[in-house]
This record gives C-alpha cells, structure tokens and sequence, in this order.
C-alpha cells in the first residue's frame, strides 16, 4: 500500500506481532449447539444464542411468513415509513415482557446504547461509567458531550463520593447487568442505592441478562429486585431472544423522548419486519419455556465445577453462561483457541482492547442445546491445553 495509508501496512504488521490481529472466518450453524467454521464441524462455546432460539422452528417460521407479506427490507427509517404492524407488535410485547408503558426499537443493541445515552445526556450534565461497561456505552457517554466519569463496581465507595463532589445539572449512572467479558454481575441494589441518595438516573444494559436471569427471564434487575428502581432499561434482540436490534422499555414520556431525540434511531433504517415477528415468537418462547433457562444454568454449574476439579482457574465472580479463563498474554489465548479449535470447540480469545493488557482471555459461552457430553469433552480439553492453574 503505498500513498497517504502507508501506514496501514506497519500498524497490521505490528498488531499481528502483538498477538493483536483479527482473522476473518466463515462460520454456519448446524443446529443443537455445534456450527461449521471454515468448512469444519464443531461444538459452538463462542455465541451468544444462550437459548438456541435463532434457529428454533417457531421463531424461522415467524420470521418466514412475514418475508412473504412485507419483504425483506424495512424501506426506510421508522420515523419515515420504516414502522410496520410488525414493529408495533414487537414493541408491545416489549413492553409487556418487561412490565413497562412502552418500548422503543434501534437497529442494534450499539445503536440503543450510544443513542440513549447521547440523547438522555449533554453538556452541563455528567455520566458515571463502569470501567467495564461495553464499549457502546461508554461511546454514548463520551458522544454525549457530558462530563464522563469512570467508576468501578468493586469500589462503590469511590462512586458515592465522586458523585458527593458533583455539581453537574443532571446526574446518570451507566452500568450494564452482566459484564459480557467477565461474566459478572452489576451490583445493581447498591447503585440504586447510591443513585437515590445523589439524585441520579439509572441506566442499565441488559444485553446479556435479558432472557437468561430473572424468574421470567427479565433480566438482573428482576434478579436482584430493582426493576422499579431503574429508570431507563436497554436491551438486545440478538443475544437470547435470538434476532436482531436493540430496545429501550420505561415511561411513555421516556419512549416518546427517544423517538424524537434519538439519533441512532431516528437516522437508521428500521429493523426487517421478518425480525420483529422473529423476536415476538422468541419473546413468547422465553416466557412459556422456562426450562430453557434452568437447562442453560444448570449445565453452567456443572461446567465451573469440572473447571475447578480439574485446577482450571475461571474468573472470580462470573456466574451464568459466560465463563472466561485468564490467559494473560494474548499470544496464548489465541494458541489455546486455535487448538481447541482443532479439536473440535470454537471458543472466543478475547485480547485488548477488548478487555484490559495483561487479562487476554478464553470466553467460553453456553447455550441450551449443548448436550452434557460436550461440555464435559471441553473441560477435558481445556485441562490438558492451558497453562494456569488455580492457585
């Protein structure tokens, strides 16, 4: 390459030097927790479809049957001609999952976070943001052009007291529910706790809690007995509900808020109404099909426990169907995942900035349909590949 993107070129060279180089791959489900990656059948331990909805029957055959009446472009933005019956039933069943006046669509579950927070915050205002927080949420806090403040989950004190010394107009804590790379989850009874004594909004992500905690699947906030308490709550459509886009659910003021402020909503093409019946099957499958749930915690636990009998370390806190195994130094993460790849397993090697220097990780995640055998094959393996033990 040559000309003003010379550049390029070294910074590749160096980033795969590092470790740090990202490969393209193609990868096709087959169905009951296994896909096809580059032409090779394996075991998934790396998707987010924690229910195994994205290829159930019921959900295909939603999305199918609405193809043939609506087509599979939505057209334009919502705001144009984009919103569809399909749009308004999903969102009504939004809503009513999680027992709120109203629900709001975005194209992704990037798009409700940055959009959210850029439109709810601005400048005179000020936003507290986990250290851990994805990455769409501290874009949105930093878009927003408020005052962008860092706090950590483990340290609430030091978040009670930079909030005592704040003078902004308004106030917002941003945490998500379950912090994708760790797999822990946000304390959300002492934040809430904090936000009332301050007087500040709380704004909780629950991309990866949505469907997989809560008796009815609602979420951490359900879990931890809050969900009154949270003033705007963000969620994702394409993690255990299974499609595609994101959604905020709170007061109708809020909604009609959004609507008219939201940038990443107002300027994108609305979702295909062939994902919006998709995600009202998944919707109706999440609250009459609990043993999804149960199955999905229960082969958790068992995973974590032949980890641990076999010294494999799994970071502290994690809970649920996200298990990282700390590998250091990104050059081993990715060894270990090519190798369990070989194997038979595709696993995630998480490397910065992704999460932090010095913490490149396995991310293992589970979904439903994987029979006990895999994951018992996968600990097995794992035992014999990875270098760090528990201590």
């Amino acid at each position: 390459m040559s000309g003003h993107l010379a550049w390029i070129s070294d910074e590749l060279q160096q980033r795969s030097a590092q470790g740090l180089f990202r490969s393209r791959r193609e990868v096709r489900p087959s169905g009951a927790g296994s896909c096809m990656v580059d032409g090779q059948e394996v075991l998934d331990f790396a998707s987010n479809d924690y229910l195994n909805l994205a290829q159930d029957t019921r959900v295909v055959a939603a999305a199918t049957d609405a193809i043939r009446t609506h087509g599979v472009g939505a057209r334009a933005s919502p705001l144009v001609s984009g919103r569809t019956d399909w749009h308004s039933i999903l969102e009504r069943h939004l809503a009513d999952f999680e027992c709120s006046e109203a629900a709001i669509l975005f194209p992704t579950g990037m798009a409700a976070n940055v959009g959210t927070v850029a439109a709810l915050a601005g400048s005179g205002d000020a936003v507290f943001c986990d250290r851990f927080n994805h990455a769409s949420l501290v874009d949105g806090c930093r878009l927003s052009g408020a005052k962008f403040r860092v706090y950590r989950h483990d340290d609430l004190g030091g978040l009670d007291k930079a909030l005592s010394r704040e003078s902004a107009r308004r106030l917002y804590i941003v945490t998500d529910s379950v912090f994708s790379m760790d797999g822990d989850l946000a304390p959300l009874p002492d934040l809430c706790d904090i936000a009332e004594r301050h007087g500040a909004a709380m704004i909780v992500d629950e991309a990866h809690g949505t469907g997989v905690f809560g008796i009815h699947g609602r979420g951490v906030a359900e879990l931890q007995g809050v969900e009154d308490r949270v003033a705007v709550r963000i969620g994702t459509l394409s993690k255990a509900i299974g499609t595609l886009g994101g959604f905020v659910t709170g007061r109708q003021a809020l909604i009609d808020f959004l609507w008219n402020t939201a940038r990443t909503q107002i300027y994108s093409t609305a979702l295909p109404s062939a994902l919006c019946a998709a995600a009202s099957a998944a919707l109706k499958i999440i609250r009459e099909e609990p043993a999804r749930r149960e199955r999905l915690h229960q082969l958790a636990a068992s995973f974590r426990n032949q980890l641990r009998n076999l010294d494999i370390a799994v970071a502290e806190g994690s809970t649920g169907p996200i298990i990282p195994i700390l590998l250091e130094a990104p050059e081993t993460a990715v060894r270990v995942a090519g190798q369990l790849l070989a194997n038979g397993f595709l696993v995630g090697a998480i490397r910065p900035p992704t999460v932090p220097r010095g913490t490149s990780r396995l991310r293992i995640t589970l979904n439903s349909a994987l029979p006990d055998s895999a994951v018992t094959e996968l600990a097995n393996r794992i035992g014999e590949l990875t270098i760090h033990r528990a201590v």
